[in-house]
């Protein structure tokens, strides 16, 4: 059964039930995915995964009921269930549909055809096959993956909303190792968008490159030193203290930014975006699950925190408007926060400017453990590392195996010059991380 029908049904029985306030998300995503390994297809899947959900108002409760299967009797089920799960809430919290009528950016983006599988295929093989052929001595190990992927999400409700959204986008992976016969060392690359049009080549030589860059690491000396961090590194920093900037994470005493709002959170050449819409996002997006328009905004403009991301729940709370960043993990789930494209908007400064800033330092260029090394609620980090000695403001020997410490917060408040090269390494969902390179004044660094 098509959506289409689905939804008629549905909106059919629920005005049959007296509902006045009800509301029919609907998610689905396809994907396809191969993997080779040593000139072969080693992995293929395919996924077709989505579902709806009901949610609906009834005596100041909001009641959900999701399924699967389009069908008929789904249909009317789905919305007696969600009655019945209203009646037996006892928890007593505001509630909230998102109103129709707003106005919405348009997207300025090509839909194109998700690619085949063979043509899938074709493209990690010859992605691999350049892998061997760059000038470093990368060895077997390499793998390369391309995947398609396409997203289809519906909002309908009693309210007016009636919004639609699909997209497409292609991803290519690689993974060069590489060795000189003593050590082996590995790096990847990723790149999203059109898949003819993605320079497979370069994304091979790039990780073939940065990997070699690693042979003969030693162990950093420890000390505290200038840090400068590639967009790689700062990216994923960002992204794991995202949740931060959550108005429902603050409202939950679970962010230092609560009650922040106004103040100044940052260095003065620190501006945090979170743009719906930035090119190189693959998949844009003018609502947000709560049918709110979507907009570019500054959470943190040169240094002063302007807003956290709210839904509708958490800014009736506040008593402020909803910035339009409301989520869902999944079609079943229920309304969250998330940014879309979050990153630090671009200084003045090239790399190696910044390299020449910092004098005698480190150049770090990957942070692992993230998950177990650092505490979103309190800021603090402790990470293996990986990067180079700054030395008179020149990159040199790599270094490996050394320990970044720090704390989040103050780091924001450390940063003193942020680099032009604004990039988002691996952006392959709904939400994407970025940053360029930035200088950081003392952190602690232990090695050796």
């Amino acid at each position: 059964m098509q959506f289409s029908e689905f939804k008629k049904i549905c909106m059919d029985k629920a005005q049959k039930m007296g509902l006045t306030e009800y509301e029919l998300y609907y998610q689905a995503g396809q994907g396809v995915s191969v993997e080779v390994f040593q000139h072969e297809v080693n992995e293929f899947s395919a996924s077709n995964e989505g579902g709806v959900c009901f949610r609906c108002i009834v005596n100041g409760k909001m009641g959900y009921a999701s399924t699967e299967e389009l069908s008929p009797e789904q249909a009317e089920s789905i919305v007696e269930k969600a009655m019945d799960n209203a009646s037996v809430l006892e928890a007593e919290e505001q509630v909230f549909l998102g109103e129709g009528g707003k106005q919405y950016q348009k997207l300025d983006r090509e839909v194109y055809d998700l690619p085949t599988t063979e043509e899938l295929i074709a493209k990690a093989l010859a992605t691999q096959q350049a892998l061997y052929d760059a000038p470093e001595n990368t060895v077997d190990g390499c793998q390369s993956a391309a995947q398609a992927q396409s997203m289809q999400i519906a909002i309908c409700n009693s309210k007016g909303l009636d919004l639609q959204y699909e997209n497409n986008a292609a991803v290519l992976f690689t993974m060069a190792v590489v060795s000189d016969g003593q050590e082996m060392v590995n790096e990847y690359e990723i790149k999203v968008g059109k898949l003819d049009a993605i320079d497979h080549k370069a994304l091979a030589e790039k990780a073939a490159k940065t990997a070699a860059g690693k042979l003969g690491g030693q162990v950093a000396p420890t000390g505290v030193y200038p840090v400068v961090f590639s967009p790689e590194a700062m990216s994923s920093l960002l992204s794991t203290y995202s949740g931060v900037f959550s108005a429902e994470a603050a409202q939950k005493g679970l962010s230092k930014l609560s009650g922040k709002e106004g103040e100044v959170v940052a260095a003065d050449v620190v501006t945090l975006v979170d743009d719906p819409f930035h090119k190189d996002n693959p998949m844009p997006i003018p609502f947000d699950a709560e049918g709110t328009p979507t907009a570019c905004k500054n959470v943190i403009e040169k240094g002063r925190l302007n807003t956290l991301l709210y839904n509708l729940k958490t800014a009736a709370v506040a008593g402020k408007q909803t910035t339009g960043n409301g989520a869902k993990a999944g079609y079943s789930a229920s309304v969250g926060i998330r940014p879309f494209t979050m990153y630090l908007a671009a200084g003045e400064f090239t790399e190696e400017q910044l390299l020449e800033k910092a004098g005698n330092g480190v150049f770090i260029n990957s942070l692992n453990g993230l998950h177990a090394g650092a505490n979103p609620i309190s800021g603090d980090f402790s990470l293996q590392s990986a990067g180079f000695m700054i030395e008179n403001g020149k990159k040199t020997i790599p270094v490996k195996s050394f320990t970044v410490a720090g704390n989040f917060f103050d780091l924001l408040q450390k940063i003193t010059a942020v680099g032009s090269n604004v990039i988002l390494p691996s952006a392959t969902g709904m939400t994407a991380f970025g940053s360029p390179s930035v200088l950081v004044d003392n952190l602690s660094v232990a090695g050796k």
